[in-house]
């Protein structure tokens, strides 16, 4: 007697006893046949609308019994999802027909040690449809379906238009075909929204944000209506009065440069007639040495600077002349090294972008200062020293006040200088580097003890922040008026004052520099800090000059903390500090 094939459980009968199943065409066509009228009733139930809502549901299983169409317990949610359900024609099975199942799975024994395949000749005016359904996956790849049309294969996706399920045609299937029949959870589609037919959003203020508190965080009970109107209108009004302060003190300081700038203009007879015959008189007149501190007049600027930068190595007018000519030779016979020529044209393109001066192809100074850099890596090539990033600011500063030759010869010899050739000296001069970070440390932490243990705390040595301040010497952080003052001293005062001025920079951003994390207080150092560009773009403040600007740096500031450190700053502490750490200099 042929024992009935169910397809609950291919080897459990109705009396829980196990018994070999008979795989026979007739039989398979009654268990299809008796499965398609239940699928036909669960739909004619479950089926209301275009939708219905559809439980997973694993107590169907399938034919062909693939462990890989289950959903893991952790794959899936057990929360109700909207799903349309799938009229699949099934195929008609004569008495002589043979369907041929699949065996590979694991999961029932009896099936793979009963294996039979039966050759007997199919209907060829029938269509089989072949689906094969992987819960796992996710809705939209879960069901994938074949239909085998004589000898023509179509492999079907389901695509979603409009919330409704279709198939469109792809490539044909490379595995052979299999008759699989899903569980009543797979045989479901989640409806997808058409983003069309969403309602557009009005403008203004939604109802959500009519209603939330802006004064009170949400995980504190709420506030009456009237206490929170109260507490917006005086966090406005707080607003208001610190936006007035900041115009205030604006105003103020641009009052004080404006004064400045006055006794500059009236101190040129001075300038005339005392500094330019001898300018180092300054080292002994203190009167003449503040004058020279609040500023050089512009006119008189390139003059000073060139005196001022000196000529220690004793370079004759003809040396930019010469590399200048080497340096082309080298570029018209593809000898200049290419790697370096890409370096020179990325460092202009950085500097100085507020001026547009230094445009590749607009800028009228674009070319002398090519010129000058390209003349500079052959001066250097002779000492085995390559491209250091940072060179062309320095150059182009120099070029605005002076002209191309005496401006290459005014960069050499200022370069010279220990400090700044130690940062310039590559791998060779890392040793005076790092005494020069010990030296700063050891300036931070007796002018300034909460910042310095902050530092130390957070893990951030001057190496993180020091070299980006003074290989261009403060021209990508500094406003270029408070880079052009602080220059006139550096080249009176020398390395010295060279570090005094980072201090005076770490004065200004005290306020800012106790963040509790690490990332972010780096972050501000590099002039980055997210919430003061989005303050700064809010308010319409250029972003293209110097990147503390967005923290208020400016001239007059930075030189308040500059003359607040007459009260401690003695050159003798710094000339023990470079004796001990720097003893050969």
């Amino acid at each position: 007697m042929a024992v009935p094939f169910g397809l609950d459980d291919a080897s459990w009968d109705i009396d829980g006893r196990d018994k070999t199943p008979e795989f026979s065409p007739l039989t398979i066509q009654s268990d299809v046949e008796q499965l398609h009228r239940n699928l036909k009733q669960v739909e004619a139930d479950t089926t209301t609308d275009d939708a219905s809502v559809c439980e997973p549901d694993d107590s169907v299983s399938t034919l062909q019994l693939d462990v890989t169409s289950r959903s893991s317990p952790t794959s899936g949610s057990s929360s109700p999802q909207f799903f349309t359900p799938i009229d699949l024609p099934l195929p008609d099975v004569q008495p002589n027909s043979s369907l041929e199942l699949d065996s590979e799975s694991p999961t029932n024994a009896h099936a793979d040690a009963n294996h039979l395949t039966e050759d007997v000749p199919a209907k060829t005016d029938s269509v089989y449809p072949v689906v094969h359904i992987d819960v796992s996956q996710p809705p939209s790849k879960r069901i994938h379906m074949t239909i085998l049309d004589g000898t023509h294969v179509e492999d079907h996706m389901p695509v979603e238009v409009n919330g409704d399920s279709s198939f469109s045609s792809r490539s044909p299937s490379q595995e052979p075909a299999k008759l699989t029949v899903a569980t009543s959870a797979s045989l479901c589609l989640p409806l997808s929204v058409n983003p069309a037919h969403q309602l557009p959003r009005s403008p203004g203020s939604s109802t959500f944000q009519k209603v939330v508190s802006k004064t009170r965080p949400h995980f504190l009970p709420p506030k009456s209506r009237e206490e929170d109107q109260k507490h917006l209108a005086d966090w406005e009004a707080m607003m208001r009065e610190s936006r007035a302060a900041e115009d205030r003190r604006r105003k103020t300081l641009q009052e004080h440069r404006l004064a400045r700038e006055l006794k500059i203009a009236q101190s040129m007879p001075i300038w005339e007639k005392e500094i330019l015959p001898d300018w180092r008189v300054v080292h002994r007149n203190p009167t003449l040495r503040k004058l020279w501190w609040n500023g050089i007049p512009t006119k008189l600027r390139p003059v000073v600077w060139e005196r001022a930068a000196g000529n220690m190595l004793a370079l004759s007018k003809d040396n930019y002349r010469n590399c200048l000519s080497r340096a082309r030779r080298a570029l018209s016979s593809g000898v200049f090294p290419s790697d370096i020529l890409q370096e020179i044209e990325e460092d202009i393109d950085s500097t100085l972008p507020a001026v547009h001066i230094f445009q590749r192809e607009t800028g009228p100074l674009y070319q002398e200062l090519k010129d000058i850099l390209c003349a500079w890596v052959i001066s250097r090539a002779d000492e085995g020293l390559g491209y250091i990033r940072g060179i062309a600011k320095i150059a182009a500063m120099i070029l605005i006040n002076i002209p191309a030759p005496q401006a290459f010869i005014a960069t050499r010899n200022l370069l010279e200088r220990h400090c700044l050739r130690s940062f310039y000296g590559g791998t060779g001069a890392k040793e005076d580097v790092e005494a020069y970070y010990r030296i700063f440390d050891t300036l931070l932490a007796d002018s300034m003890p909460k910042i310095y243990f902050n530092f130390k705390q957070h893990q951030i040595s001057p190496a993180a922040y020091l070299p980006d301040w003074l290989v261009p010497l403060f021209l990508d952080h500094l406003p270029f008026e408070a880079c052009a003052r602080l220059w006139d001293v550096i080249l009176l005062e020398g390395d010295s004052f060279l570090f005094r001025a980072a201090l005076a920079i770490l004065a200004v951003l005290e306020p800012r520099l106790f963040f509790p994390d690490r990332d972010e207080l780096l972050q501000l150092l590099k002039g980055k800090n997210k919430a003061a560009l989005e303050v700064a773009r809010r308010e319409g403040l250029p972003l293209n000059g110097g990147k503390y600007e967005i923290y208020g740096v400016d001239e007059e500031s930075l030189w308040e903390q500059i003359d607040s450190m007459e009260d401690w700053w003695r050159e003798s502490t710094w000339k023990r500090l470079t004796l001990r750490e720097l003893p050969d200099v």
